[in-house]
């Protein structure tokens, strides 16, 4: 089984992020490998460990994406493809998808895995937006991976109703929810091996394509400001007798509040 698996490296949202003019401020700015994207790699090595998988990541991005493509190696990736094309700046999910297709036909790939959505945009589109693309079969919100056998995997997810399992036909795409595994640390050995591995770098005009095949002159969505969010009042604490707070707690909610 070959397995592609897709990362996107993103801005660290554990960091105080500041807004001026509609923009992220990027002094200070920090990125990671999406959380939801190391769920992907770690269940995508699990499959190489335990069925003897082929595993291939694919990241779009500026050079700073070969550091994320090396931890991935870490972790115990086999192969790393980097997709660095400026054109690819303000790519929407929809000009991604059609990028990651082209990596796909590249390779005889028989499961892809993506991450449920990115922690900066939770848009949550560019993984089932790739299926479409590729006419695959795809299961999203995913939280347990099972092979059958070279054909065929069972797939448990989490749905409204409860856990659905679903039995996909490959080859296939599924996106993980951060609940399907706990991702590694890199050992050092593998932080020291990673170091040495070749990552193939690729622009649009080296995948056989270019912006305009991808769709990127007809862009479906765009971001167009980024908005901090409103600082949350504090509480108010009221100590004393137990009828006087009601009768004030009250009178806030119904005058101040406005919620009686």
């Amino acid at each position: 089984m070959k397995i592609l698996t897709t990362a996107k490296k993103v801005v660290d949202v554990e960091l105080t992020l500041h807004v001026e003019n509609g923009a992220i401020v990027e002094d200070g700015l920090q990125y990671v490998i999406n959380a939801w994207d190391e769920n992907a790699v770690e269940a995508s090595v699990q499959l190489k460990e335990n069925n003897g998988a082929e595993t291939t990541l694919v990241s779009i991005g500026n050079s700073d994406n070969t550091d994320m493509i090396r931890k991935c190696y870490a972790m115990g990736i086999d192969n790393g493809i980097h997709i660095d094309d400026p054109a690819l700046e303000k790519a929407d999910s929809f000009v991604l998808a059609k990028v990651l297709a082209k990596v796909y036909e590249t390779g005889e790939y028989d499961l892809i895995i993506t991450g449920k959505q990115a922690q900066d945009t939770d848009s949550g589109q560019t993984g089932i937006m790739l299926a479409e693309v590729l006419g695959l079969p795809c299961v999203s919100n995913v939280i347990a991976i099972e092979v059958i056998d070279d054909q065929n995997i069972k797939v448990s997810r989490l749905g409204d109703a409860g856990t659905e399992i679903v039995e996909v036909a490959l080859p296939g795409v599924v996106t993980v929810s951060d609940s399907i595994n706990e991702p590694r640390l890199p050992a050092m050995r593998g932080i020291m091996m990673a170091k040495k591995k070749k990552i193939v770098s690729l622009d649009l005009a080296g995948l056989g394509t270019s912006y305009e095949d991808v769709g990127g002159n007809a862009l479906t969505s765009e971001i167009v400001e980024f908005m901090e969010s409103e600082t949350r009042q504090a509480g108010q604490k009221f100590e004393g007798d137990a009828a006087e707070i009601t009768v004030k707690v009250v009178d806030l909610l119904a005058n101040e509040a406005k919620v009686l």
